[in-house]
């Protein structure tokens, strides 16, 4: 939920993301596939709200929430509903970035949304008041830090980071991203990719979706427990999903 990657390679979609968590919450539940009005909906589930992260709908598009939206916040709750619950909403939907666009978010923290569908990329922001979608390149990558935990300068170093690994590797798998995505950094145990900040807040999971055109999959790394799962899910064939 605090740092994201999107990378696009080899006609495949790599989507992954370190959840960043207070040492109080409660571990989440491995990804599983749940059945929605809009079909099969593939997600770790947040076992103290029942909410999400990151999800992969069986029609192709996923949708990964940062915390925070422009800038830091402070937090107001109680909120009205947990954030995890709004992304099941948006991704129970046929066009996820619309559904953004129309949904009532008063009483709601702020949050990012990245979002792809239909070979497009999103950056949905709702920042407390007012909401913001960014039509991103799809055919690049990208990532993204949660404004929560990381000032500007941070969020600088890491796409420093970022930008030198791709260059130095520009045919990856996924298991090559989540490498990165558990040692990148400069040994800042604040600041790194995996941070960990007194013993308050950590890294709690990775997960990682690979989208391809007739099959999705997430990889989930618990970083507690040292464990790790794959879940599949069958992509139904439609217009407009990895150029089908």
């Amino acid at each position: 939920m605090c740092t994201v990657t999107y990378i696009p390679v080899n006609g495949k979609i790599i989507i992954t993301s370190n959840r960043d968590e207070k040492q109080w919450r409660s571990p989440a539940l491995e990804p599983a596939c749940y059945n929605f009005p809009s079909g099969k909906i593939l997600f770790p589930r947040d076992s103290q709200a029942g909410g999400t992260w990151i999800s992969l709908h069986e029609s192709g598009h996923a949708v990964i929430f940062l915390n925070g939206g422009l800038a830091r916040h402070e937090p107001r709750p109680p909120y009205k509903k947990s954030r995890g619950i709004i992304l099941l909403q948006l991704a129970d939907s046929a066009n996820p970035a619309r559904i953004f666009s129309e949904i009532a978010l008063d009483g709601i923290e702020p949050f990012t949304a990245i979002i792809y569908q239909r070979e497009s990329l999103y950056e949905c922001v709702w920042n407390g008041s007012g909401k913001h979608i960014h039509q991103k390149d799809e055919s690049s990558p990208h990532i993204w830090s949660s404004v929560t935990l990381y000032d500007g300068e941070a969020i600088g170093r890491r796409k420093k980071w970022f930008e030198d690994w791709i260059t130095l590797n520009p045919a990856l798998t996924q298991d090559q991203v989540i490498e990165f995505h558990r040692t990148a950094g400069d040994g800042d145990p604040y600041n790194d990719l995996v941070m960990k900040r007194e013993g308050l807040v950590f890294t709690v999971s990775i997960s990682s979706i690979q989208l391809e055109e007739d099959k999705g999959s997430m990889k989930y790394i618990d970083m507690n427990n040292h464990s790790q799962s794959i879940r599949e899910i069958d992509i139904a064939k439609a217009p407009g999903i990895l150029g089908s």
